[in-house]
């Protein structure tokens, strides 16, 4: 072979491995990619029929029911309700009227059977280690001030 063969097989070669590695990266990123859908869009039938996705929105008050592992619940977005069965261990954050998404697949019957559930907690949370020290920086600054404006009068 001549050198001009042997750069062109080459390029050839790096085009084809490039191709083929992107293809592999596109499909593996295809088959993991879950979207997030409402109850409403559920009901409305825009999740994907046996595929995975995630169902995000509220805990319908009065509606978790457990037996044993098994929890029994309704995903509300005050629109739209999807009943949800989940087997295993819920978040510690899991309550009626909080946040919640669950991902899983829709079953035939129209329940969501989730493999994960993940509870959302609100803005305003704040861990206790770090309240505390807001607090007591607060009391500090509020003595710090009393004792400027003290010294300050006459």
């Amino acid at each position: 072979m001549k050198p001009r063969q042997k750069r062109l097989v080459l390029i050839v070669g790096i085009v084809a491995a490039v191709g083929v590695a992107a293809a592999l990266v596109l499909n593996a990123f295809q088959s993991n990619l879950v979207f997030f859908y409402s109850p409403a869009q559920v009901a409305a039938k825009e999740a994907p029929v046996g595929r995975a996705f995630r169902l995000g929105g509220l805990v319908d008050g009065g509606s978790v029911q457990r037996d044993g592992l098994v929890v029994r619940f309704v995903v509300t977005d005050t629109v739209k309700s999807i009943p949800v069965r989940y087997q295993g261990i819920l978040p510690d954050l899991f309550k009626e009227g909080k946040g919640v998404v669950a991902q899983g697949q829709l079953g035939d019957d129209g329940v969501f059977v989730a493999r994960e559930v993940l509870a959302k907690h609100d803005e305003n949370y704040m861990p206790p280690e770090a309240a505390e020290a807001l607090q007591r920086a607060g009391a500090s600054n509020q003595k710090l001030g009393e004792t400027v404006v003290k010294e300050t009068r006459p």
